[in-house]
């Protein structure tokens, strides 16, 4: 059998997308199985079909019959499985990179930014995908011709919203999510249950737009389930699946009712009034819970599938003589994204820090508990430091030991920022809008900017009200550091747990651990030795020190009868040289976020 083959159309330099099998048998895609990892369960079995610019095809079939992992693949969008088959575009083997930059992929569930309204949200993607040399009124004028086209305009200056805050409309969201696909005008627009969860009317309306895309020139493939009749007859091609095989490949409408009515089995009659969607797939429901392969034996017997066999041939064949140097040059593309490192925070900082500066959900979970520890730590400890003897030292000692551990507590809120993004972070990467290093530098810039601002706004008072001692300076880069090796080990935490309940758990221990280790519930002599590594590794623990010697060193304060600084093996040390050490801590777990992040698609997004 044929490959699987996506045309595109002779305006966009006659680029086809196909699957093209070994040893003239159609595409199968293999996973292993969860009960027994040596065996493999096949998704999809000898696929082959063809899909063409200008027209709106369909691909349909029971629950559970492969169509979203069709999709996937020949997207380029799955993380697992083994595929036997080429994924080919005019014959060439595209990159991974190229369907990221000149594909588009509207998703079953909306993923979009809720703080961003409907205009901003399309030229946020337009600056983050379009080519840098494309002035940013060009852009504007991408979005502008977008709204019209996709009828948003009445509501293109309405926030986007969520669940917990009203924004647009279902329809009007389904619609947005074809724009953030169309900015770049992609040679193939893949849709996954466009119609799900919307009315007639809108599932109607949104159908009918994206068929004036396809009419435009370019090729759409969408997976559906039952759309209303209307609705259906917007599609010019069809492909059915019955657990992962074909039961057919043509035109849509007469013909494929035609076809069913005359497979040899015992195939329900459709009504006059009953919908063609819902009988096909009815009938290939009722044959799929039956065991039945009927319809799949038919298909593969069937003159249709001959005909499609011999038109697949003759456009590999076009394929060989007719593709430009333009398409060649594009299928051979490395670069996912077309935005340097610089323009992708540019742009990220422009439109979602502007936002999150000014929200007070994201304010508060960022002020609310740093401003509670503020206060108790200057109200608890009083002119503390004021009295430097050996009787207050160990007060003294206590009070800079809160406010070194108080900030990695306090990460709490940055945790669910990288969770709760996390379906909006996989569709920009796939959709190759920026990289996982520049999502991550632009979170980090984002939470330090303000950091620095709360550091400077919380040591100023506690410094002078509890009459702290040293240089000011340090005491206030302690705080700042201790937030940053909070937010980045919260930032580690959250891109490798796999939901937001275990992200917190670990969260929550492994502080509370490293308060074992950081030298004052425990003096450091007094760690059992094999313990004595995680005091190594411990920040907190260099935090802490780097206080005491500022606060201490030169004071001649005894403790039981040792130099205080002595008393916890803090004598010798440099408290400059502590503060670098805890400054690692920041990037060693910066760098696991990344590591994190690079493999999301991996760990969290098995599809």
């Amino acid at each position: 059998m044929e490959p699987l083959h996506l045309r595109d159309s002779p305006a966009l330099g006659e680029a086809r997308l196909h699957i093209s099998p070994p040893g003239g048998e159609g595409a199968t895609y293999q996973v292993k199985n969860r009960a027994d990892k040596r065996q493999r369960l096949s998704i999809l079995t000898d696929v082959s079909a063809y899909f063409s610019p200008v027209e709106m095809s369909a691909v349909m079939g029971p629950s559970g019959s492969g169509k979203s992992t069709l999709l996937d693949l020949i997207a380029g969008r799955k993380t697992i499985g083994e595929l036997q088959g080429d994924i080919l575009f005019s014959g060439i083997r595209p990159t991974q990179a190229f369907l990221r930059r000149y594909t588009g992929y509207v998703e079953q569930f909306d993923t979009m930014l809720p703080e961003l309204s409907v205009r901003e949200m399309l030229l946020y993607t337009a600056e983050l995908k379009c080519a840098l040399s494309e002035p940013l009124a060009g852009k504007r004028q991408r979005v502008a011709a977008l709204l019209e086209r996709l009828a948003l305009q009445t509501c293109a200056d309405t926030t986007i919203g969520d669940a917990l805050s009203r924004g647009i409309s279902g329809g009007q969201a389904k619609r947005t999510n074809i724009g953030i696909a169309m900015i770049t005008n992609p040679r193939v627009l893949f849709l996954d249950e466009p119609t799900s969860g919307l009315d007639s009317y809108t599932a109607h309306e949104v159908m009918r737009v994206t068929q004036s895309l396809a009419r435009g020139g370019i090729t759409v493939c969408a997976t559906i389930h039952c759309p209303p009749p209307h609705t259906f007859a917007l599609f010019d091609r069809l492909l059915v699946l019955q657990r992962g095989r074909m039961v057919y490949f043509g035109a849509n409408g007469l013909a494929a009712s035609a076809y069913f009515h005359g497979v040899p089995t015992k195939v329900q009659e459709k009504r006059a009034d009953e919908n063609l969607a819902d009988w096909i797939v009815h009938i290939t429901t009722d044959a799929d819970r039956q065991g039945s392969d009927a319809f799949v034996q038919a298909y593969a017997r069937s003159a249709l599938k001959e005909q499609t066999a011999t038109e697949l041939r003759e456009m590999l064949k076009l394929d060989g003589t007719s593709v430009s140097q333009a398409t060649l040059s594009a299928l051979g593309t490395k670069e996912a994204t077309v935005t340097p490192l610089w323009k992708g925070l540019w742009v990220m900082l422009k439109y979602r820090s502007r936002n999150n500066y000014v929200c007070g959900n994201y304010l508060f979970g960022r002020l609310f508990d740093k401003t509670c520890f503020a206060f108790l730590t200057a109200t608890f400890y009083w002119r503390t430091g004021a009295v430097m003897n050996s009787t207050n030292a160990p007060n003294l000692a206590g009070l800079l030991f809160m406010w070194a551990i108080l900030p990695a507590y306090g990460a709490g809120p940055y945790l669910p920022a990288i969770v709760l993004e996390r379906p909006v972070y996989v569709r920009e990467i796939s959709d190759g809008l920026y990289t996982a290093f520049t999502y991550l530098l632009y979170k980090m810039i984002e939470e330090l900017v303000m950091a620095v601002l709360m550091s400077i706004a919380f040591a100023l008072p506690v410094y002078y009200i509890c009459d702290l001692h040293g240089s000011f300076f340090l005491v206030w880069l302690i705080w700042l550091v201790s937030l940053a090796d909070g937010i980045a080990f919260a930032y580690a935490t959250a891109a490798l747990s796999p939901t937001l309940d275990i992200a917190n758990a670990v969260l929550l221990t492994l502080p509370t651990a490293l308060l074992f280790a950081a030298g004052y519930l425990l003096r450091w002599r007094d760690i059992p030795r094999y313990w004595i590594w995680f005091g190594y590794v411990n920040w907190l623990w260099y935090a802490w020190g780097a206080l005491m010697i500022n606060t201490f060193k030169g004071s001649g304060i005894d403790i039981f009868g040792e130099d205080i600084l002595a008393y916890y093996s803090l004598d010798g040390i440099s408290e400059w040289a502590f503060l670098g050490y805890e400054a690692l801590s920041f990037i060693v777990y910066a760098a696991i976020a990344y590591i994190g992040l690079v493999s999301t698609l991996r760990l969290h997004q098995k599809r």
